[in-house]
């Protein structure tokens, strides 16, 4: 059993090419914060190697923008490592544009696409209670 968890949080009213977008980016950063949690490369029965991928479960929640907000502001109470991705981020085209309009986003009413949240297995449950895993 991890002592830690991985929470990927997506708005459910997105578009299913939305969702898959943003679970793939909040999963990346995971990835960048929080290093230790990505296992061994995979090695198949010919000897090749392939890429290194988290070594833990990562759960997919859906709820309305509401319950993202609430799961935000648990996750800084908790002090969790915390990936955003805001609805403006749909209509940028490289990474600093999206810095740029996250950075413009008032963080008390941020229209959440989506996020991912990495910390203590409780600290995590706490902060998604009430979602369910997306269907």
């Amino acid at each position: 059993m991890f002592t830690t968890k991985i929470a990927i949080v997506v708005r459910q009213d997105l578009a299913v090419w939305q969702k898959l977008n943003v679970a793939a980016f909040v999963a990346s950063g995971i990835a960048a914060a929080v290093p230790d949690c990505i296992g061994e490369p995979y090695i198949d029965a010919t000897g090749r190697s392939y890429a290194r991928m988290a070594g833990q479960p990562i759960l997919v929640f859906a709820g309305d923008l509401p319950q993202l907000q609430k799961a935000h502001r648990a996750a800084l109470e908790r002090d969790l490592t915390v990936v955003p991705y805001i609805e403006a981020m749909f209509a940028t085209g490289h990474d600093a544009a999206n810095r740029a309009v996250f950075r413009e986003s008032n963080p008390e009413s941020h229209h959440w696409a989506g996020l991912a949240l990495y910390g203590e297995r409780k600290a995590v449950d706490k902060a998604v209670k009430g979602l369910s895993l997306h269907p």
